[in-house]
């Protein structure tokens, strides 16, 4: 049976920061919304820390069980919007929720079984 996980744990600002095997760095930063509104941005740097590539995906997301899935329908790429092929594939994924709390998302891709890891972004560290 599927673990059951609350669609609301995963509302707000995530973060993830990983690299290849070059040693090029890359971080996301994504934005989950209660209206089921994604905003995802990939940032790829080289060894010496430059900017590279910026892409920033749009699109509808949901929690089913322990299903999270996502569907692309379009691009920022250097300040300019693009539109998704909806008839492409890729743009639209799914993965397992392996683990879920008010600070970390781990979940697995479903085809690749790539696990991800990203962290909620703390948007107030004090009281005042």
């Amino acid at each position: 049976m599927a673990k059951l996980f609350d669609r609301n744990m995963l509302l707000g600002y995530w973060y993830r920061g990983d690299s290849d095997a070059h040693g090029n760095q890359m971080t996301e930063f994504a934005r989950i919304e209660p209206d089921g509104s994604f905003e995802f941005s990939f940032i790829q740097y080289n060894q010496q820390g430059e900017v590279v590539e910026e892409i920033t995906e749009l699109g509808d997301w949901g929690l089913v069980g322990d299903i999270h899935f996502t569907i692309t329908k379009g691009e920022l790429i250097d300040e300019e919007h693009y539109g998704a092929d909806m008839a492409d594939e890729e743009n639209y994924q799914a993965y397992k929720v392996l683990e879920l709390d008010s600070n970390i998302v781990k979940y697995q891709h479903i085809i690749t079984e790539e696990v991800f890891i990203l962290r909620r972004v703390v948007d107030k560290i004090a009281h005042c």
